[in-house]
């Protein structure tokens, strides 16, 4: 009975010794929310958007049901630690509004294990508004980030297709 026992601890404890393992190896492959969370806060340069899998000749008119993407060329994005955060447009053009200021509350989305990826997301704040009451924001796909640069990328439905929006960015 006494050697059954003793058996049946070292392989519970084998076992659990195991699954910590396995746990260390997916979390180094791919960050975790809290990873990338503080991967991302900071003050960031839009430096550029590019199209991937888009029909040749399809333009995107809004991004954020907000500007042109040319508009958001050299944006500086704050986003603070406490989820507060702001989008400050520089670039000039006919649709664009230099010095323009627009309040987020951003956040990064953690679907679950084995639910996807995290991704990097945010509401945009009118005044008056608590980030509690608005409903609606946007979700990137986080792609890479360190101390100097980050990428994120939009998905978006074009012609049954999913295309992207990859925004790349330097602090």
């Amino acid at each position: 009975m006494k050697k059954n026992t003793h058996f049946f601890i070292c392989t519970v404890a084998v076992l659990v010794l195991l699954s910590c393992s396995a746990k260390k190896a997916s979390t180094a492959a791919s960050p975790s929310a809290s990873q990338w969370r503080s991967a991302v806060k900071g003050q960031w340069m839009l430096e550029s958007i590019e199209k991937s899998n888009f029909p040749k000749g399809f333009n995107v008119k809004t991004v954020f049901e907000e500007a042109p993407a040319e508009c958001f060329a050299e944006s500086n994005w704050n986003l603070m630690g406490n989820g507060k955060g702001s989008i400050t447009f520089s670039a000039s053009g006919q649709l664009c509004a230099p010095g323009a200021v627009r309040d987020i509350f951003w956040s990064v989305y953690n679907p679950g294990k084995g639910n996807g990826e995290p991704q990097f997301q945010f509401k945009k704040i009118y005044p008056g508004d608590k980030a509690k009451n608005v409903t609606e924001g946007y979700r990137l796909d986080l792609i890479y980030a360190d101390e100097q640069k980050m990428t994120m990328r939009m998905p978006l439905s074009v012609d049954g297709q999913t295309a992207y929006l990859v925004l790349n960015f330097k602090k």
